[in-house]
């Protein structure tokens, strides 16, 4: 396996990123989630993927309810609960530089079924088992 990069740090760049992938023969994509592809432009990221015709794999719920094939990653609902703690405690009178850096602990596994159908892509049912949720 190849490891290819294509890099698209701005919304102009994002046509070429894309071509220039398909034009080294890429089987996926990753998309590792910064703000350009995640906030700004992860519609179109979506569609370009779909383009080209590249299984992709996202990091949030958001894009695979978009359309995007696969996500695992954070899971939101997760984070946010864990960010309400923090400013419970920073209104309780904590600083924040007292605060412990916490990783994510708990991930989901999202798949898109009507991305992977459109993308000609059979799902292993052992895969479909794990979900933790399947889009129809």
């Amino acid at each position: 396996m190849a490891l290819l990069i294509v890099e698209a740090t701005t919304a102009e760049e994002l046509d070429a990123a894309f071509a220039a992938a398909a034009a080294q023969h890429a089987d996926a994509l990753m998309d590792v989630g910064d703000p350009l592809t995640v906030i700004q432009e992860a519609p179109r990221v979506i569609a370009l993927a779909a383009k080209y015709h590249l299984p992709a794999s996202y990091l949030f719920r958001s894009q695979a309810a978009a359309g995007g094939l696969v996500v695992y990653g954070p899971d939101g609902s997760d984070l946010m609960r864990r960010a309400g703690d923090y400013v419970d405690k920073i209104l309780k009178g904590t600083k924040p530089s007292d605060l412990p850096v916490e990783r994510p602990t708990k991930f989901a596994l999202v798949i898109n079924m009507k991305t992977a159908k459109a993308l000609g892509l059979t799902v292993p049912p052992s895969l479909l088992v794990r979900a933790d949720e399947v889009i129809e």
